[in-house]
């Protein structure tokens, strides 16, 4: 699920579908901007956490590439990262390939009580997106209402802290 935003302007809603713990993360994202009707109206991509449906995990980088645009991961907390790797290469199919993907992605830098990977853009354009669109929240309005539509769609109702 993703919200497209003009300013503070809630504009339309992306929606696809990614295999729980799959590999299609990254073509799904790229696709869904490319055929968008939004698509050269677009300025970055915004994605909270670099996996998706539980370990589908996006390359930034081929994201980047593809769709031509910045990519900016945000994460309320700092990741465990020594457990996500023990998950990955214990537990999940292609683990050791997702984990090279978090590795390329690079560390995740503080920034205005978040933290952020990046593609680009750099550390001062991601700080200026975030205070733009921290509006009711540090998460980003446009991941704030992705969030809270997806919700509002798997149980009927949004419910969940964003």
């Amino acid at each position: 699920m993703g919200t497209i935003f003009a300013g503070a302007r809630l504009d339309g809603v992306l929606c696809g579908s990614v295999r729980r713990d799959g590999a299609n993360a990254t073509d799904v994202l790229a696709g869904l901007v490319g055929r968008s009707r939004f698509r050269r109206h677009l300025q970055v991509i915004l994605l909270q956490g670099i996996a998706l449906a539980g370990f589908n995990v996006v390359d930034i980088h081929a994201l980047h590439e593809t769709s031509g645009l910045p990519v900016l991961v945000v994460a309320r907390r700092r990741p465990d990262l020594p457990a996500i790797r023990r998950a990955l290469l214990e537990h999940v199919p292609g683990g050791a390939r997702k984990w090279k993907l978090i590795e390329k992605a690079g560390p995740m830098e503080p920034l205005g009580g978040l933290y952020v990977q990046r593609v680009g853009l750099s550390l001062s354009e991601a700080q200026q997106l975030i205070r733009r669109f921290a509006v009711h929240s540090a998460v980003p309005e446009p991941l704030r209402a992705a969030h809270l539509v997806a919700a509002g769609i798997a149980p009927g109702e949004s419910r969940q802290r964003v």
